[in-house]
């Protein structure tokens, strides 16, 4: 082992790389351990810089005993290993900063006193009630500062909301986006859009109180200050918030109670130009079991839809994701992966880190075979999505009946019913607005499709055999 005094951080880590690259793939080795920078040696400890937390992660998990035989080698018995993390949101936007953390293998690589958390924590907030008239309210915005608008990837299907949310961003209260609702299926973003807003406006604004919290989470509070008697407390702690982001507001279907308690909050905070911001999996149209008050309170400001990314948002979506995670991949297999997994942008991650972990296990290359391959089984795990034209062939077969018969404005008891059951399964089975639903089925309004949901809801509870119905096409469905 040469005298520490005569060597630098990369000459060590030189000699380390020539024995990993010796025990391990070529592919495997350019993939994890070309990337990584050797920055600082200090006694027996040496310091390496990875391009993210993800990769940081990948090789605690596979490869730290590799890790652990190189540098024994050149450092001796009592070598230490730590981390320089280099977080960057996204290419070419903000310079990067560092965060150092030890090795978190405590059996083969031993720590130095570093202790800076990789992430902070998201718990539940819990009732944080204050005396009214309390001004500076110090409460966990309950923020993911992962998700900015420089991490959000720009395209046609999204470009509204993002636009719009960083115009309720620069002027919170001040636009005429208040409320500002963004609103689509699961897996697009619009969690993301919301935590970006807050973050910004944090940035922006520090005075501001601004908090971020699920629906289902603002009802379980609801529920506990009344079962309290401090239903007033609950209210007035909501009244003083700056920003109120609330997620997944069509959670709050069918709760009366806690709709009429945001309905009050709402009231009072727009009127005092706060600013709020919500999302939904639907359009307020589309929303059943809101009160109407309140529905017309969603509509006063901006209602934003995010629809599937179109093509050049996937592949710029999957280069994102791999310049997050430091891992470099052909251009080609960016666009199959791209081309191929279209339902929405958390499949489109998930299908990265399979073809990463497929070809790391099995010490692979990453080629297009193995991309094909990957991304066949991958799909073919996604639950296919029913339309709604296979839903009205479902119902039709099911019933022999002509499926232009369905459509049509016959108002015979069998064709309304199969009419009502092929809205039913529509509103149930895929992601189009009861507009659109009923534009499809016979060319109804909306109103229309939902008193067919309503009027097949009570035939299921009542009729056994028309619930034998719906039970068997639910399995001609599946198949």
């Amino acid at each position: 082992m040469p005298e520490l005094q005569n060597i630098t951080a990369q000459s060590v880590w030189d000699r380390c790389l020539i024995f990993i690259k010796d025990n391990i793939q070529d592919q495997a080795y350019k993939t994890w351990f070309e990337p990584i920078k050797a920055v600082e040696l200090t006694d027996n400890a040496i310091y390496i810089q990875v391009p993210s937390k993800f990769f940081y992660e990948w090789l605690e998990e596979h490869y730290v005993k590799l890790l652990k035989t190189a540098l024994t080698r050149e450092l001796g018995p009592g070598a230490k290993l730590l981390y320089k993390i280099k977080m960057e949101n996204t290419e070419g936007t903000k310079l990067p900063f560092t965060e150092q953390i030890p090795s978190k293998n405590r059996e083969t690589v031993q720590p130095q006193n570093v202790d800076v958390p990789l992430e902070v924590k998201n718990e539940e907030l819990p009732n944080p009630f204050v005396i009214p008239g309390i001004r500076n309210l110090q409460i966990d915005s309950q923020l993911n500062s992962n998700y900015s608008f420089e991490t959000f990837v720009e395209g046609d299907s999204n470009r509204l909301a993002r636009s719009a949310g960083m115009a309720v961003a620069n002027k919170p209260g001040e636009t005429a986006f208040n409320p500002f609702l963004v609103y689509g299926s699961v897996g697009l973003g619009k969690t993301h859009i919301a935590h970006a807003i807050g973050v910004e406006i944090k940035e922006k604004y520090p005075e501001k109180t601004v908090l971020y919290i699920s629906a289902e989470v603002f009802t379980q509070q609801y529920t506990d200050a009344v079962r309290r008697n401090n239903r007033n407390d609950f209210l007035h702690f909501y009244q003083l918030i700056d920003v109120l982001i609330i997620d997944d507001i069509q959670l709050l279907s069918g709760k009366a109670k806690t709709q009429e308690a945001f309905f009050h909050i709402f009231n009072y905070l727009h009127q005092n130009r706060k600013q709020v911001i919500l999302t939904s999996d639907k359009a307020p149209v589309d929303m059943q079991d809101i009160e109407a008050r309140l529905l017309s309170r969603l509509k006063w400001g901006l209602t934003a839809e995010i629809q599937h990314p179109e093509l050049d948002t996937r592949i710029k979506i999957v280069k994102n994701i791999l310049y997050r995670d430091g891992v470099q991949m052909p251009e080609e297999i960016i666009h199959y992966v791209a081309s191929n997994v279209t339902s929405n942008v958390r499949e489109l991650e998930g299908s990265i880190i399979s073809l990463i972990a497929q070809a790391s296990f099995n010490h692979r290359e990453v080629t297009i075979e193995l991309a094909q391959s990957v991304i066949e089984k991958f799909v073919k795990n996604i639950k296919k999505e029913i339309s709604i034209d296979s839903i009205q062939h479902a119902v039709s077969d099911y019933f022999k009946i002509d499926i232009d018969v369905l459509r049509s404005k016959s108002r015979k008891r069998e064709i309304a019913q199969a009419r009502q059951l092929a809205m039913f399964f529509a509103k149930r089975y895929t992601k189009n607005s009861l507009a659109s639903i009923g534009a499809q089925i016979g060319n109804r309004d909306h109103a229309t499709v939902l008193h067919a949901c309503k009027t097949i809801d009570n035939l299921i509870e009542t009729d056994k055999q028309f619930k034998k119905y719906v039970d068997d096409i639910i399995l001609k469905l599946s198949m």
